[in-house]
């Protein structure tokens, strides 16, 4: 009786623990399904920001592209072009004095000569090496400015 009634309680417990492995597994079966769907859904939704970003990133290049050339069509006329290219750096040193409003005009010039260096720098690379200036004779036209801080 006594081996019958330790029977009966192990196989009771071995089926109470294989029951709780079974819902464990089911649960967590459904969690993983559930996650699952939930990345599905992230991953879809930033693929379809990033298309968006794309799109408006590739737009606003366009702009600035055609403005370009548009200020390059009116410079290239002599008499408007002196003019419009004076209105524009004016324009253009305002904007800069928005974002930096304790800058003076020498370093909105320092910072436009610098930047306008390393574009002539790269369009002057495209150019074949017999035609273009050395890179220190460029970088030695620059004038001294202020290290940033």
């Amino acid at each position: 009786m006594f081996r019958l009634f330790r029977w009966l309680r192990t196989t009771f417990v071995l089926m109470w623990l294989c029951s709780a492995l079974l819902v464990s597994t089911v649960a967590l079966g459904l969690q993983a399904l559930t996650l699952s769907a939930q990345v599905a859904s992230v991953t879809a939704s930033a693929t379809a920001a990033a298309v968006q970003h794309r799109k408006a990133l590739a737009k606003a290049v366009a702009k600035a592209k055609a403005k370009a050339r548009l200020r390059r069509m009116l410079v290239a006329i002599p008499v408007v072009g002196a003019g419009a290219a004076v209105a524009f750096e004016a324009q253009d040193y305002r904007d800069w004095q928005v974002d930096n409003p304790e800058g003076s005009f020498a370093d909105y010039s320092c910072e436009v000569t610098t930047l306008s260096a390393e574009v002539v720098d790269e369009v002057l690379q495209d150019l074949p090496e017999g035609m273009r200036p050395s890179r220190d004779m460029l970088l030695n036209q620059l004038p001294e400015c202020a290290p940033e801080s």
